[in-house]
Formats: structure tokens, C-alpha cells, sequence
């Protein structure tokens, strides 16, 4: 079962942004299938770390945009991008250091609430606001 199904309600209205975001959901519902035993300690410490990878360069690309645009809610969506990254690490470490105890909640906890709320919200204002 995915962890993230894909919804128009998450469509920010601008085009590569929703691809790229498909792209991220796709992924993670990737890292989701692995965690929950389909994949071996190399494999999900590979995925892990293309997750985190992709989902920092796609936070760095809207921080430079936002900053571009002197977005003025910037503080705030950095903070939800870096608490998710926080997030991720601590999965990243529980992984390296053996703990392999509710991967699927620590996952789903870290990820599918924030990016629902995320993508329905402030990915949704930005982008309405700065017309992008």
C-alpha cells in the first residue's frame, strides 16, 4: 500500500512543481515498500539517502525562489522544510545504527501528514502568491 496517494489537492497549479512533486511522492511510497521488508540494510540506506537528496534540492530550489521573490512567509516554510529534514536524518541514523523497530510509523508520522499538509498549504499559497 502507498503511503502517499497522489490528489489534485496537492496540484499547486504550476507544472514542473506538481511533476516534481509526483516525482517525490513516487519516491518516498518507493522508501515506504523497502522499509516495510522489501529490501535488504543496503538497499533502504541507498533510497534513504536519495530521499533525503532529492527532497533537499527541491527545498533549496524553493528557497531561492522564495528568497528571489522576498516571499513574506519565507522563515516559516524554510522551518517545515528543515523540521522534515531533521526528520529524515533521524530516520537515516536509526538506520545506520541498527534500530529497525516501526520504520512504517516513523515514517509515515515524518512524512505523510507533513507533505499533505505541506503541498496542500503553504506549496499552495507560494506558488498562488508569487504566480508560479
Amino acid at each position: 500500500m502507498a503511503l502517499i496517494k497522489w490528489s489534485k489537492d496537492f496540484e499547486t497549479g504550476v507544472q514542473d512543481v506538481d511533476h516534481e512533486h509526483q516525482e517525490l511522492v513516487a519516491l518516498l511510497n518507493d522508501l515506504h515498500s523497502k522499509l516495510s521488508g522489501d529490501g535488504d540494510h543496503e538497499t533502504i540506506s541507498g533510497f534513504l539517502g536519495e530521499v533525503f537528496a532529492k527532497i533537499s534540492a527541491h527545498f533549496a530550489l524553493e528557497e531561492t525562489m522564495m528568497r528571489k521573490h522576498r516571499y513574506d512567509e519565507y522563515e516559516a516554510h524554510k522551518a517545515d522544510h528543515e523540521k522534515l529534514l531533521d526528520d529524515i536524518r533521524d530516520i537515516m541514523d536509526a538506520h545506520e545504527s541498527g534500530e529497525y523497530a516501526n520504520y512504517d510509523d516513523m515514517l509515515s508520522k515524518a512524512v505523510h501528514d507533513w507533505f499533505v499538509t505541506h503541498f496542500k498549504t503553504k506549496d499552495a499559497r507560494l506558488h498562488k502568491l508569487l504566480g508560479i
